[in-house]
């Protein structure tokens, strides 16, 4: 993580049109976002070994897992709109890949607002697990399906190139791929610092 942090920094980054020197924000914007989904993807796997099994342990987990995953959506949001304002000048655009990103948002928040009317624990487990598979499969639609089916401003959508020799080269990738894999590990050790927590309250 340190390594990434300080090569990103030094490191010479390629000038690009429009985007300029704001492509290191790629380190963090995106990184934010892979790492959205690992984290939702691990508390979808484990919503689904509560189902199966039953053990409250799987619900404290996928909880867990789930309330990091949204700090980073949070952190991605926010990313990018300051990338969006230096780029497309404006905080929001009606972008497709924007707004599935904001429902995604609304969808998990719900999540945590039908956790909160429960008091039966075995109840309220149950339930998140059945929302929680739900939300997941509406993040895959809304984030990755949706937006390459119609035009969008965002890179990797609607015909829009992304990752490729043009925005990624080599320099960029020695810094990228392991600020994901920091930010992943990150989110997974706070997550289960959360679900250990969650343990000794229960």
């Amino acid at each position: 993580m340190l390594y990434s942090l300080i090569y990103g920094l030094l490191t010479t980054i390629p000038e690009l049109p429009i985007i300029e020197q704001s492509i290191r924000n790629l380190f963090y914007h995106v990184s934010m976002w892979f790492t959205m989904v690992a984290m939702m993807a691990g508390s979808f796997g484990n919503a689904i070994s509560y189902l199966s099994k039953e053990n409250l342990n799987r619900d404290l987990r996928s909880v867990s897992l789930a309330e990091l995953g949204m700090v980073f959506a949070s952190l991605g949001l926010l990313t990018g709109m300051m990338w969006a304002r230096f780029t497309w000048g404006a905080w929001w655009t009606n972008d497709p890949k924007l707004n599935g990103s904001a429902i995604t948002v609304l969808i998990y928040l719900a999540y945590f607002v039908l956790r909160n009317a429960m008091d039966d624990e075995r109840k309220r487990a149950r339930i998140s697990a059945v929302y929680n598979i739900f939300a997941f499969v509406m993040m895959i639609v809304f984030i990755g399906i949706l937006p390459r089916m119609t035009d969008s401003l965002h890179p990797g959508n609607g015909g829009n190139p992304g990752f490729n020799s043009y925005d990624l080269d080599n320099r960029l990738r020695l810094v990228f791929y392991p600020a994901v894999l920091g930010w992943i590990f990150i989110g997974t050790w706070i997550a289960s610092l959360r679900y250990r927590l969650r343990k000794l309250q229960a």
